[in-house]
C-alpha cells in the first residue's frame, strides 16, 4: 500500500520525515482537521477501565511524543491517542541517527531514548477535554539520569492524572539503560504501589516489553492484579532479531512493525493465560490490517494499538482497519467488540 506523500517522505531521513509529519498533523488539527475521517459504527464502541472508546483502535506512544498533534491524529479515525513517552524533565534522547526504516520488511528500528520536551510543556499544549475528539492517554517514564526512577514515575503519574483519560507507566523501552529492570520482582511492586497511589482514581496502565521469560510473565501478571492496575499493554519493541534483509538490520535499538507480529501474538497469548482475563489487555506490535486487529481481539485483547504500520500504509490506514474490523465482527455474529474478546 502506498500513499501520495510516501515517496517524498521516504527520500528524507526517517526522523526528519517523522517530525514533518507531526508538524503537518498539528497544523491540520489547529485548522479544525477539515476532511477528517471517522468510522461511527455502534459495533466498534467499547468500554475499558471505565472509559468509553468510540472504537478499539489506538495510536501507540512514540508517534506524538510531545502532544503536538492530538487533534489531527484523532481526526484520522483513532479512538484513542497515547502521547509520550514523557519524562519529568526535558531530555534530548540518544545521539542521531536513531531511527531507521527497514522498507522490505515494513519495519522500523529505533533507539530514540525518551527524547521529549518534558511533561509540563506537553500538558500545556494538550487540547482541553471539551475539544478532544477521542480518548487521550499519557505515557510517562523516568529521566535517563534520574537518581530515583520511582520518584520520576510518581511525579509523572500525578501530573498526567490531572489531564489524561488514562496514564501508562512505561518500563518497556530498550533504549534507556536499566529501565526494563523495573519489570521484575520487588522493583516492579514498589513502582506499582507508588504509582497506583499517585494515580488516585485515574485508570493506570502498565506497558511491558515482549522480550520476557515465562517466569517474568507470571510475576508481572500477579503484580498488576495485586496492585489493581486497570490494563496491561503488550508490548513495546523487541531487541530480538528475526531474519532481516534490510541494510539497517544490524542497527541497535528496538524493532517494530511487521516482523514483530509473531512475537507480539505469542506474548498476548501468554499474558491472556497468565491473567485469566482478570485485567484488560491491549495488543501492540505488527498490527497493520483489520484482520490482524480482529485476530488480536479474538486472542484476548480488549483494545489494539498501532504505530509503525502508519509509516508504510499512510494516514488512511485507521479507517481501513476499522471498516474491515466492523465487517469481520458482523460476519461472525458479534454485536460488539467486547463480545469477541478472547473467543479465538
Amino acid at each position: 500500500m502506498s500513499f501520495p506523500l510516501r515517496a517524498a517522505l521516504f527520500a528524507l531521513d526517517a526522523e526528519r520525515a517523522h517530525r514533518l509529519t507531526i508538524r503537518g498533523l498539528a497544523a491540520w488539527g489547529r485548522a479544525g482537521a477539515p476532511g477528517g475521517s471517522t468510522v461511527d459504527d455502534p459495533i466498534l464502541r467499547t468500554s475499558v477501565a471505565g472509559i468509553d472508546f468510540a472504537n478499539p483502535l489506538g495510536l501507540a506512544a512514540g508517534v506524538d511524543k510531545d502532544g503536538e498533534a492530538v487533534t489531527g491524529l484523532h481526526a484520522l479515525g483513532f479512538g484513542a491517542v497515547e502521547v509520550g513517552t514523557l519524562t519529568p524533565l526535558p531530555q534530548p534522547g540518544n545521539p542521531k541517527p536513531r531511527l531507521f526504516r527497514l522498507v522490505p520488511e515494513h519495519a522500523v528500528i529505533n533507539r530514540m531514548g525518551f527524547n521529549n520536551g518534558g511533561l509540563a510543556a506537553a500538558i500545556e499544549r494538550l487540547p482541553a477535554p471539551a475539544k478532544r475528539r477521542g480518548v487521550l492517554g499519557l505515557n510517562v517514564g523516568a529521566n535517563k539520569d534520574a537518581k530515583d526512577r520511582v520518584a520520576d514515575y510518581v511525579a509523572g503519574v500525578a501530573a498526567a492524572s490531572k489531564v489524561a483519560d488514562y496514564v501508562t507507566i512505561n518500563v518497556s523501552s530498550p533504549n534507556t539503560p536499566g529501565l526494563r529492570d523495573l519489570q521484575h520482582g520487588a522493583a516492579l511492586r514498589d513502582l506499582l504501589s507508588a504509582t497506583r497511589l499517585a494515580a488516585g482514581t485515574r485508570p493506570l496502565f502498565l506497558k511491558v516489553a515482549p522480550d520476557l521469560e515465562p517466569s517474568a510473565i507470571d510475576d508481572i501478571a500477579r503484580a498488576v492484579i495485586e496492585h489493581r492496575l486497570d490494563a496491561l499493554i503488550i508490548g513495546n519493541t523487541t531487541v530480538s532479531r528475526p531474519p532481516l534483509g534490510s541494510q539497517h538490520a544490524g542497527e541497535a535499538g528496538g524493532l517494530s512493525g511487521r516482523p514483530l507480529a509473531p512475537l507480539a501474538r505469542q506474548r498476548l497469548a501468554d499474558f491472556r493465560s497468565a491473567t485469566a482475563g482478570a485485567i484488560p489487555l491491549i495488543a501492540v506490535g505488527g498490527i497493520d490490517s483489520g484482520a490482524e486487529a480482529y485476530a488480536r481481539i479474538r486472542a484476548g485483547a480488549s483494545l489494539v494499538q498501532l504505530y509503525s504500520a502508519m509509516v508504510y500504509a499512510g494516514p488512511g490506514l485507521p479507517v481501513r482497519i476499522l471498516k474491515d474490523l466492523a465487517a469481520l465482527l458482523r460476519r461472525d455474529g458479534f454485536a460488539s467488540v467486547s463480545e469477541a474478546v478472547g473467543l479465538g
